[in-house]
C-alpha cells in the first residue's frame, strides 16, 4: 500500500453527536462508522451511556424478586451495551490513532470510568444479591460458564471494595481514581518522549547497514518533524532493530542511549516520580484488600500459584540463561576483536547468526530472506492460509468498508461458508500511535448478545514509500504472526456471555494462543506458500529456508536475559509494601539495579527488555504483576507445538480439537484444565527448556 495522508494530528469531522457513537451504525458485523464520529460526540456519549448504565444497574440492585442468576448475574451482562460499544470505539483509537483531543478526553475518562466502575461495584443493595448468589450456588444448578461467571463477578466485587467498610470503600475510591489518572499519563508521557527521543544524522553514511526502506522511512520522519537530514525514530522495547543493524559504533550508541534513557532525563516526560506513585498506591490498595503485596493481589486471578512460584521459575531460568549468555557474549566479543559495548551486542548478535547460517549453508544470505516476505503475501498466503487449513477460515477483504484512519484495511471473516466477525489490520507505524504491536477488540462476540467479534491487529511496521512493497524482517514476521494468533482468539470465540469470550482469560494465558500461532511462520507447509520474491515471484530458495529456521530455532540467551529481567523487575516493584516503595527520581534506577542484582539478571551489557521509565505493560497496561506471562504461557506453547507436529503439522482435525478445546471456549471454561485434557496429560517444562537451550 502506498503511503495514506495521515489525518491523526486533527479531527475536523462535525459528527452527528453522541448518537454516533452510541447507536447501532447499521454497517456489517456492527462497525463503527467511524467516519460519521468526532471527537466531540464522545463525551456527551459516555454522560449518556454512563447515566444510563447506572439506571441499569440500580434496577437490577433494587429489585424486589429474589436473586437469581438470570435477574442478577445475566442482567448485568445485558446491561451497559452503549457503554462497551463506546468503550470498544474510544480506546481503540486512543492508542492507534491518537491526538491531543483524544489525550484530553481519556484523562478525563481515567478518572469517570474507575468512578463509576466503583459506584457499581461498591454498590451495597448490588452485592448483597451477588453475595446471596455465590453462597448458594451448589444448589442452583447452573452450567459450568454460569459458575464461573457467577464466581468472577463475586470476586471482582470484593476485590474491588464491595466488602469493605464505608471508610475503607472511601480510601478504595480515591485510590483507584488516582492510578486511573496515573497510569494514563504514564502512557501519554512514554508515547512524546518516544517521539521527541527519535535520532537525528545529517549524513546518511551514518546509517548505513539499514536498509533502503528504512532510509526512506527516516528520511520521511525527519521531513515530517520540519528538519533536514534523517530522523531514526525509537520502537517501543530496549533493543531497537536499527542498532542491529547499523555498522557505525557511535550510530549504534547514540540510538541505544535514546532507547535506554526514555523518561528518565528530567523534565515533562519523566516518568520516575509516576511510577513511584503507581508502586505505592498499587501496595496500598492490596494491603486494603487483605493482600502482602500488588503481586499477590494480581496473580490470584492468574493460573500461577503466587508469587512465590513465579519467583521460583524465574529464578530456575535466570540460572541458566545468564550461564548461556557469558558464553554468548564471550563468543560475541571474539567475533568484534575488542570488548563489546551495550550498544554494540545486538548487532555482533545479529552477525554471528548470520555468518553461523552462513557456515551450515554456503553462501546463504539471512537478511536475503526479507525479499520473499512481502507483507500482502505472507498475510494472504502465509497468516490466512494458514487459518484456513488449520481452522477453516477464508478472509475477503472489503474496500468498501472504511476503519478509524486510512491505513487500516478490513476482511470478513467466514468459517466453512459462513461469516463470523471482521479482521482489521493497522500495520504502519505514526507518530500518532503508541510504540509495539497489540490485538484490541471493537466488539466482543457473544451468543446472548447476537453479537459477533470486531478484532484489530496495530503493528508498528516501517511504512514503504508509494509504489514499493513492505518487506518484513524475521522478527517482524513473527510479530505478524504472533498478533494474528490473538485475533483468531478473538475471531473463534464461541461464548454465551461477552465478559468471557476471545482473550478475556487470565492474563498468564492470554499469550498462549498466539504464541503458539508463530510456529507456522516456517513451517514447512506454510512458509512454501508466501516465500516468494517480492519483485520475480520466484520461491524462496530451499537453502535459505533452511537457514532461516536454523537461526530462528537457535536461542539467544541475548533475547531470554532480556525478557526475564523485565519479568523480574516487574515483580519486583509490586511486591514491595508501602513503605517499601523508595522516594525521588533516583531511587527509580537505584532499585533496579538491586532486583537485578537480587534476580541473579544483572548485566552491563544485556539490559531489560523494558526498563522501569518505559515499561508501558505494567504502568499503563494490563501487565502489571504478569508480566512474567509470556514466558509462563510459552510452557504450554511449547507442548503444544510438539503436540501439533507429532500429529502431523498443519491439519484440520488439530485445528478444529485445538480450536474447540481452547480458542472457542475464551473463560468460559478452566482453560489450563481444558488444555490438559486437550493434550491427555498437564504440560510439562521440558519442551520449553529444550527450545530455549537451557536444558540440562
Amino acid at each position: 500500500m502506498g503511503r495514506a495522508d495521515d489525518r491523526s494530528g486533527t479531527d475536523d469531522r462535525s459528527g452527528t453527536g453522541p448518537e454516533s457513537v452510541l447507536t447501532e451504525s447499521g454497517l456489517p458485523y456492527g462497525l463503527p462508522d467511524f467516519a460519521a464520529i468526532s471527537d466531540d460526540d464522545f463525551l456527551p456519549a459516555y454522560e449518556i451511556a454512563l447515566t444510563e448504565h447506572l439506571a441499569e444497574v440500580e434496577a437490577i440492585a433494587s429489585s424486589q424478586e429474589p436473586p437469581t442468576f438470570e435477574n442478577t448475574i445475566a442482567a448485568l451482562e445485558l446491561s451497559g451495551r452503549e457503554l462497551a460499544r463506546a468503550n470498544g470505539i474510544f480506546f481503540n483509537l486512543e492508542g492507534a490513532d491518537s491526538n491531543p483531543r483524544r489525550v484530553e478526553i481519556a484523562r478525563e475518562l481515567a478518572v469517570r470510568l474507575t468512578e463509576h466502575a466503583n459506584a457499581i461495584a461498591m454498590h451495597r443493595g448490588l452485592f448483597a444479591r451477588i453475595d446471596e448468589l455465590a453462597a448458594r450456588r451448589e444448589s442452583l444448578g447452573l452450567r459450568t460458564d454460569e459458575e464461573r461467571l457467577l464466581a468472577q463477578r463475586h470476586r471482582d466485587a470484593i476485590r474491588a471494595g464491595a466488602a469493605l467498610d464505608e471508610a475503607g470503600q472511601t480510601q478504595m475510591r480515591e485510590i483507584s481514581e488516582r492510578l486511573a489518572t496515573l497510569t494514563t499519563a504514564f502512557g501519554q508521557h512514554l508515547l512524546d518522549d518516544t517521539n521527541a527521543s527519535a535520532v537525528h544524522f545529517d549524513d546518511v553514511g551514518r546509517l548505513d547497514g539499514l536498509t533502503d526502506g528504512q532510509i526512506a522511512a527516516a528520511r520521511r520522519a525527519a521531513v515530517d518533524a520540519g528538519r533536514d537530514g534523517y530522523l531514526v525514530t525509537l520502537e517501543l522495547p530496549t533493543s531497537q532493530e536499527s542498532v542491529a543493524s547499523l555498522t557505525d559504533p557511535e550510530a549504534r550508541r547514540r540510538v541505544f542511549e535514546a532507547s535506554v534513557n526514555r523518561c528518565a532525563r528530567g523534565g515533562e516526560h519523566d516518568t520516575r516520580e509516576l511510577l513511584l506513585e503507581i508502586v505505592r498506591l498499587r501496595a496500598a490498595r492490596a494491603r486494603l484488600l487483605g493482600y502482602e503485596s500488588h503481586a499477590d493481589y494480581v496473580i490470584a486471578e492468574e493460573t500461577a500459584p503466587g508469587p512465590d512460584a513465579v519467583a521460583e521459575l524465574l529464578g530456575e531460568l535466570a540460572t541458566a540463561a545468564m550461564g548461556a549468555a557469558h558464553i554468548e557474549l564471550d563468543r560475541l566479543a571474539e567475533r568484534a576483536g575488542a570488548p563489546l559495548a551495550a550498544s554494540d551486542v545486538t548487532f555482533h548478535l545479529e552477525a554471528d547468526r548470520r555468518d553461523r547460517a552462513a557456515a551450515d549453508a554456503a553462501d546463504v544470505d539471512l537478511t536475503a530472506f526479507a525479499d520473499y516476505c512481502e507483507l500482502d503475501t505472507v498475510l494472504t498466503d502465509g497468516v490466512f492460509a494458514a487459518a484456513e487449513a488449520l481452522y477453516g477460515l477464508t478472509f475477503a477483504e472489503r474496500t468498501d468498508l472504511h476503519g478509524y484512519h486510512p491505513d487500516v484495511r478490513i476482511w470478513e471473516v467466514s468459517r466453512h461458508g459462513e461469516g463470523i466477525g471482521l479482521f482489521l489490520g493497522d500495520f504502519y507505524a505514526r507518530p500518532a500511535k503508541r510504540g509495539g504491536a497489540w490485538m484490541n477488540t471493537i466488539v466482543d462476540q457473544s451468543h446472548r448478545l447476537g453479537t459477533a467479534p470486531i478484532v484489530v491487529n496495530v503493528l508498528n511496521l516501517t511504512e514503504p514509500e508509494p509504489g514499493e512493497p513492505c518487506l518484513l524482517t524475521l522478527d517482524q514476521l513473527d510479530t505478524v504472526f504472533h498478533e494474528f494468533g490473538h485475533a483468531v482468539h478473538g475471531l473463534l470465540s464461541a461464548v454465551e456471555y461477552a465478559s468471557q469470550s476471545g482473550t478475556s482469560v487470565p492474563r498468564d494465558f492470554v499469550e498462549f494462543p498466539s504464541q503458539v500461532n508463530e510456529m507456522w511462520a516456517l513451517h514447512p507447509d506454510v512458509v512454501g506458500r508466501y516465500a516468494r520474491h517480492h519483485r520475480t515471484g520466484e520461491p524462496a530458495p530451499t537453502a535459505l529456508i533452511d537457514a532461516v529456521r536454523a537461526a530462528s530455532d537457535a536461542p539467544s540467551a541475548h533475547s531470554t536475559v532480556e525478557y526475564l529481567a523485565a519479568a523480574a523487575l516487574d515483580l519486583a516493584w509490586h511486591r514491595l509494601t508501602e513503605d517499601e516503595v523508595p522516594d525521588g527520581p533516583e531511587a527509580v534506577i537505584e532499585f533496579e539495579t538491586r532486583a537485578l542484582q537480587s534476580a541473579g539478571l544483572a548485566s552491563d551489557l544485556i539490559p531489560p527488555r523494558y526498563r522501569s521509565t518505559y515499561f508501558n505493560h505494567v504502568f499503563a497496561g494490563g501487565y502489571s504483576s504478569a508480566y512474567y506471562s509470556y514466558i509462563w504461557a510459552e510452557i504450554l506453547d511449547a507442548e503444544t507445538e510438539q503436540w501439533f507436529l507429532a500429529g502431523g503439522g498443519l491439519r484440520a482435525d488439530l485445528g478444529a480439537a485445538f480450536a474447540d478445546a481452547v480458542l472457542s471456549r475464551g473463560d468460559s471454561v478452566d482453560p489450563v484444565a481444558a488444555h490438559a485434557a486437550m493434550l491427555g496429560r498437564p504440560a510439562r517444562i521440558e519442551p520449553l527448556l529444550a527450545r530455549l537451550g537451557l536444558a540440562g
